[in-house]
């Protein structure tokens, strides 16, 4: 089952049943902010780097009539929990789009550790189909939904690539209906997950870390993606900038 097959937008009148039933999540904003998650409130200029890269992002989405974004990077401790969370966030301050984010590193979750969520949900039981909505996303305002993942999971590629989970995520798009889909996967160069999970997006972002990513690491990443599916781009993190620069 193709999960990539473009829904038309529409109100969110007319899932507001389903939203409304998700649990809300209330975030503690100092203690994401002390994790840089700082497209929140917006209160540090660097938030002007994500919201550049949720307008450029969007315009290639809606281009293209694309949905799904997965968000990797060559290695681990890139920080590309960090930009995922960052980039929904930003999303979610464009009110005219739905956004749903979902932590499929499996082997390592870190959003619902990140925005200290309670009462996690299990993301293998949603993608196995023993799991609904209710039982594994969160409300954040009216138009991101989140699921955060509270254990980590055996044999996570074989599930990835599953039918079960195939059909989970379009049971899901079918009822939230989406704009955008953030998929934060694991790193790249550590296990095949990405790889067994890239059928199932239209695109990826790949994270690098600044004196730490090699050259010839981000360039095996990037032709192995560029075989698989469309790469949107490369975010270079934990760059440093002089004062003087503009920019995160």
């Amino acid at each position: 089952m193709d999960d990539r097959n473009p829904v038309l937008p529409e109100s969110l009148g007319v899932v507001r049943g389903v939203w409304e039933g998700l649990p809300q999540l209330v975030i503690d904003h100092d203690l994401a902010a002390n994790n840089r998650v700082i497209t929140l409130n917006r209160s540090s200029q660097a938030h002007a780097a994500f919201d550049m890269m949720r307008t450029k992002l969007l315009r290639l989405l809606r281009e293209n009539n694309w949905t799904s974004v997965a968000i990797t990077s060559p290695t681990p401790a890139c920080g590309k929990t960090c930009i995922t969370l960052n980039l929904a966030f930003s999303l979610a301050n464009q009110k005219d789009c739905r956004t749903v984010l979902i932590d499929l590193d499996l082997r390592r979750p870190q959003i619902g550790k990140t925005l200290a969520i309670k009462n996690q949900g299990s993301i293998e039981s949603f993608l196995k189909g023993d799991a609904g909505l209710r039982e594994t996303f969160f409300r954040y305002g009216d138009n991101l939904a989140i699921g955060p993942n509270r254990q980590a999971v055996h044999f996570s590629a074989e599930l990835l690539q599953s039918a079960a989970a195939s059909k989970s995520l379009h049971e899901m798009r079918r009822e939230i209906k989406p704009d955008v889909i953030l998929y934060d996967l694991p790193p790249m160069l550590s296990t095949d997950d990405v790889l067994a999970f890239l059928p199932n997006v239209d695109g990826v972002i790949l994270v690098a870390a600044s004196d730490q990513s090699t050259v010839s690491e981000v360039d095996m990443c990037e032709q192995s993606l560029r075989e698989k599916t469309n790469v949107l781009g490369v975010v270079l993190n934990k760059s440093h900038y002089s004062q003087e620069q503009y920019g995160y």
